[in-house]
């Protein structure tokens, strides 16, 4: 874990060579939860992964850096602090209280 609370776990090694860089689409599945286990998302209960383009702000502080340090392959654990989630923003009516701590375990399926 950093000092700043985000950590990145490593749950199954990638191929180790193959890493996304800024401004290219990723697929990953994933699922969300919050630290008391409560899930709030997951692309794998939708059967559909999710793309978004590495490094420009279309997804949270923990997800650009934490996909950015995966190989192609890898499956890890992000837990994201406030400052790497939301922040004090209420998401979902309630579903992702503000000031949360979120935990994502998100596989890096493709770079497209």
């Amino acid at each position: 874990m950093s000092d700043t609370g985000f950590k990145h776990e490593v749950t199954k090694k990638g191929d180790g060579k193959t890493f996304p860089q800024k401004g290219q689409t990723v697929r990953v599945h994933y699922t969300g939860t919050l630290t008391n286990g409560k899930k709030f998302d997951s692309s794998r209960d939708r059967g559909k992964p999710f793309e978004f383009k590495l490094g420009v702000g279309q997804v949270i502080k923990g997800w650009d850096e934490g996909v950015a340090k995966m190989s192609l392959g890898e499956r890890c654990v992000l837990t994201c602090p406030p400052n790497y989630a939301y922040g004090n923003r209420d998401v979902g009516g309630g579903l992702i209280p503000p000031n949360s701590t979120l935990i994502f375990d998100v596989e890096l399926l493709q770079i497209i």
